[in-house]
């Protein structure tokens, strides 16, 4: 089918910067979506893996997935903003 890639950014109501991207490929295997971002998890035989959950929290953010409705998968991140930063 047809391939999309959506980024996405907004302010939150408590002074957050959210980043989302979405995509409408095959989605994210249950059983390890709570592991993709840790460092070195791969699901691909010579992979090396996406890791980051550590460098977004090291800034105090946040960095998670979820399924996309439909197909795909969002990931998103978080991260906190000077009050008088412009976005």
């Amino acid at each position: 089918g047809k391939r999309e890639l959506v980024i996405k950014t907004r302010r939150t109501e408590n002074d957050q910067l959210l980043v989302s991207v979405s995509d409408t490929g095959v989605g994210l295997p249950e059983q390890q979506a709570d592991q993709i971002f840790n460092a070195f998890f791969t699901t691909k035989r010579q992979g090396i893996g996406i890791g980051s959950r550590s460098i977004v929290e090291l800034h105090g953010g946040r960095l998670w997935a979820e399924k996309n409705t439909g197909c795909g998968a969002i990931f998103l991140f978080s991260l906190p903003v000077d009050g008088d930063a412009v976005i």
